[in-house]
């Protein structure tokens, strides 16, 4: 459930937009309300887990999960909806964690990358079935089916867990739960995220803007402070001692930062610029699906066999040109010109999912997995919640600068002016008059669509650097030989 609806509602953005006459940065919210609070949350989720029982807080976080997602499905407005979502983001962040933290506990180490593999494998066909599920729902339902679907699956979840998951908590965790960390922590990223998402139309100068960022970097800064003097932290800063386990976190942050972002804009390439319907968008994610779905334990077993550097190395190079691929194609008006880079994206993220896994519960001792797990995803929860704020704000800038090119280019009516000047305003296509002349409907459509291509190409090269910046951090970082023994020394 949890990585479903970390995937499904990216295709159901621009029939939200349309439906509750919303904008891009709510689009955002939509999304960022969710990754903020498992952000912020995660870490408590982790630690929670260790001390009170990895299952109980998972039990716990399926029924928050499933509460928020009726929210969700019955919001009668935007407003409402962010919330639903902050509160289902709450529900994942107790969710994520115990997931890998039970799994951590079942298994010793010589035997733990397979299990892992085998987890992200489940995870990534949930997470890339996700989209062509929630465009099918999208298109033969509404857009709310995808939120109403999650209180069904609840059920056998926790019937499972119940019956069949065996409690695991950490005995010499020490008492107690870091509120006033995960409070700053909140906090401090709502607030950039508010900065960053706000200069995508008042601008990078404009007070709101500038005292949001600043505000937040001074919060970040106390939650920093607050961790070093805390009796429990909840994340340990002495875990960044590790270089490797450091670099883990980098690469994560940089390689999830740039699947978040492309996730989040695809669906516009697809649905807006190209016309394909909310299912044939979906179904572009498939062979990402079932890429990453196969090889993921395969991967896993490298890991173990031979280290996890080069599968560090090698995984986010082959994302990367997936991504460079993607904004190469981007203006392909043929359906199959998507599938090759998706295919490799799958390849790539499944070479390295497993490995990273593997990488942050081996780096620490196994009273740790919990924290240690929960900071690894919240720091990838965080890449999407960053990423997905500043790369809205930068295609805002850029769409803008194309729409302007390319009406340049052509002898528009006002009725064109006033449908690019709407567009603009929203990122989304404004509806066509009916009574527009067929001339004037193609040159709008043409403008527009040139605008939405050359954005989003972009915002996938930009990608692209990202994950090869993340090769390099691994390169540099992480062991050859990721052995407990070498990481202690």
């Amino acid at each position: 459930m949890a990585f479903v609806d970390e995937s499904v509602v990216n295709v159901a953005l621009p029939r939200i937009e349309a439906a509750l006459h919303t904008n891009l940065p709510a689009m955002q919210w939509i999304i960022n309300a969710y990754t903020l609070c498992i952000s912020a949350l995660l870490l408590i989720g982790g630690a929670a887990a260790d001390q009170f029982g990895r299952r109980r807080i998972f039990l716990l976080g399926i029924i928050i999960f499933a509460l928020a997602s009726l929210g969700c499905g019955l919001a009668p407005h935007i407003a409402l909806l962010i919330v639903a979502r902050a509160v289902q983001g709450v529900g994942a962040a107790l969710l994520i964690p115990c997931s890998l933290a039970l799994i951590g506990a079942a298994y010793p180490e010589k035997e733990r990358g397979a299990a892992i593999g085998i987890w992200s494998g489940a995870s990534a066909i949930a997470a890339g079935g996700g989209p062509l599920l929630g465009g099918w729902l999208v298109d033969h339902w509404s857009w709310r089916a995808i939120f109403l679907v999650n209180p069904v699956l609840a059920l056998p979840t926790l019937w499972i867990a119940i019956r069949h998951v065996p409690e695991s908590r950490d005995a010499s965790a020490q008492r107690g739960l870091d509120w006033r960390g995960a409070l700053l922590a909140f906090s401090g990223l709502g607030t950039l995220v508010y900065g960053l998402i706000g200069a995508s139309h008042a601008g990078w100068g404009h007070f709101t803007v500038v005292a949001s960022l600043v505000s937040g970097a001074l919060l970040l800064a106390a939650f920093v402070q607050a961790e070093k003097r805390s009796r429990t932290p909840m994340m340990p800063l002495q875990l960044f001692k590790s270089r490797s386990f450091s670099g883990i976190n980098l690469l994560t942050l940089l390689l999830y930062g740039a699947l978040g972002g492309t996730l989040f804009f695809l669906p516009f390439l697809l649905i807006q610029a190209h016309g394909y319907s909310a299912t044939a968008a979906g179904a572009v994610y498939l062979p990402f699906t079932v890429v990453l779905g196969l090889l993921s334990g395969w991967s896993g077993g490298l890991a173990d066999r031979f280290g996890t550097r080069a599968p560090l190395v090698i995984g986010p190079i082959i994302t990367g040109l997936s991504f460079a691929l993607l904004g190469i194609v981007s203006g392909a008006t043929r359906y199959w010109a998507f599938l090759l880079p998706m295919t490799m994206l799958g390849f790539g993220m499944a070479i390295t999912v497993a490995p990273l896994t593997t990488a942050v519960v081996n780096a620490v001792d196994e009273r740790q997995l919990g924290v240690a797990s929960g900071i690894n995803n919240a720091v990838a929860s965080l890449a999407s919640l960053l990423f997905v704020a500043v790369l809205g704000t930068v295609a805002m800038g850029a769409f803008g600068r194309s729409l302007d090119r390319h009406l340049a280019t052509v002898t528009p009516s006002a009725e064109v002016r006033a449908v690019v000047a709407s567009t603009r305003q929203e990122f989304a296509t404004a509806s066509l008059p009916p009574t527009m002349p067929e001339r004037d409907r193609q040159t709008a459509q043409a403008v527009i669509a040139a605008a939405y291509v050359e954005t989003i190409r972009l915002v996938m090269f930009i990608a692209a650097s990202l994950c090869f910046a993340g090769a390099l951090a691994a390169a540099l970082t992480v062991g050859s030989s990721d052995t407990p023994c070498d990481r202690r020394r």
